[in-house]
Order: structure tokens, then sequence, then C-alpha cells
């Protein structure tokens, strides 16, 4: 009998295994070594698994993945232990601290992250980064919950919807999957971050590989075309403060 934490755990499976599809990571029909069976061969030790690892994404079959199994998932694809095994977290970590891990166990309602476009562009994944910047939290009704990044914008590219001074506030997604073209997000890769309005840009297979990146100002400054990579990050802009 599988048992209820199985289950979410294969739950969970479904949702890395789309990311890592969304990623280019792994091509269900690929012969170049990221399709189906070379995924088999490397999670279940055998090629000829393919119907197996098929059968856990199906909704329809009651067979789930096992915890050994979604370890080598961890370790092979480089996802988050934490998520995969106890749903804890996101799919590949965040960017971003708690607000408990910063010292702020007193005050855990403070869950903005406060800091600036040059720092949050090259942080790391780990909470070390942000104690060597100035790393204030603080709160704002109708915004709950941790992973939240608030910085101050620079220049004049998004106006008049963001304006040079502005501060915006936004999450992390999980991967390009979760777009909704033309809405404004955070994308951040090789130590720069952008906030324009984005577009997805899908390859001959559907996927997206790579995001169309337009400015408000669009008179200023022309759109350009970013290659989505395992390194980018993109969080989603949830609020504008014009005065903080």
């Amino acid at each position: 009998m599988i048992t209820e934490d199985r289950r979410q755990l294969n739950e969970r499976f479904k949702k890395v295994f789309a990311i890592l599809e969304d990623r280019g990571e792994i091509v269900k029909n690929d012969r170049g070594g990221r399709g189906l069976g070379d995924f088999a061969k490397r999670i279940l030790g055998n090629r000829s698994y393919g119907h197996i690892i098929r059968a856990y994404l199906n909704d329809n079959d009651k067979r789930c993945i096992n915890y050994e199994q979604a370890r080598r998932i961890c370790n092979e694809y480089n996802v988050n232990m934490s998520y995969l095994l106890e749903g804890i977290g996101t799919p590949f970590g965040m960017d971003l601290p708690k607000a408990t891990e910063l010292g702020a166990e007193d005050i855990p309602s403070l869950n903005i992250l406060f800091t600036n476009a040059e720092a949050f562009a090259g942080a790391s994944v780990d909470s070390d980064s942000f104690l060597r910047e100035s790393a204030d939290f603080f709160t704002l009704p109708g915004i709950n919950g941790d992973g939240y990044v608030a910085f101050p914008i620079n220049g004049n590219s998004m106006e008049p919807v963001i304006n040079d001074g502005d501060t915006i506030i936004c999450r992390q997604i999980a991967g390009a999957h979760e777009i909704k073209d033309n809405k404004i997000y955070a994308v951040k890769s090789k130590g720069s971050i952008w906030v324009k309005y984005v577009q997805k840009v899908p390859d001959s297979r559907g996927r997206t590989t790579a995001l169309r990146l337009i400015s408000a100002n669009f008179l200023e400054h022309d759109p350009w075309v970013e290659e989505v990579n395992e390194y980018t990050r993109l969080y989603e802009v949830v609020r504008r403060i014009s005065d903080l």
C-alpha cells in the first residue's frame, strides 16, 4: 500500500520534472543525452525503465517514486533535497533567507528583505551574502510569507509604470513555465538584474528557452532577448512603492 507521504513525494517529483523539462535539462524524445531513457538511467539505473518514469508522471497510475530515487534526482539535477523529500522550501532553493535566519526571531512578521539591486544581483544562494550587506526587513499589509525582496529602481527604462527611485517588491517563481506574458518580472542572470515586461520565447518543441525583455519606456530603450538557463532566477513584481 502506498502511504500518503509517498503520494505527496510523487506530486513534488512531478513539479520538479516539469521544471527540468521547462529548463531543457530533460527532453523526452531527445537522443543526445537528455531523453527520458537517459533520465531513467541516472535515477533508476536502467535506460529501458523510461516507462516507469512515465508511470510516476501519470496521474492515473498508482505507482510512486521512492525516497532513494528522489535522493538521486537531487544529487543528479541539483534539486533542493528539503523540498523534494520534505516539502520545505522551493524546488531549486530560494535566493532569499528568512528573517529568522538573520537574527530576527523576535520580529517574525518582518518578511520583506530590503536591499539594493547590486547586492541582490550578485548575491549567492546562501544567506551569508546578505549578512555582509544591509539586511533590513520590513512588512506591508497584504504581503505574507517568506521569500520577498525589495530594492530601489535606478533609471527610467520602466517609466511611467515604475519610476526612477521607486522601490519594487517581488517574489521568486519556480521557473519560466510560470511566467504570464506581458507582466512585469525581475530577471536575475549573469550577475545582473532587469525589471521588465516579459514575454516567453519558445523553441521548436514549445519549451521556453529565452525571454523577451521589454521596457515601458520603449522610445529610449529597445527590447532584447535573454537566454534562460539553469542559473536564471525569476521574480514576479507584486508591489511598487513610490515613497519608502
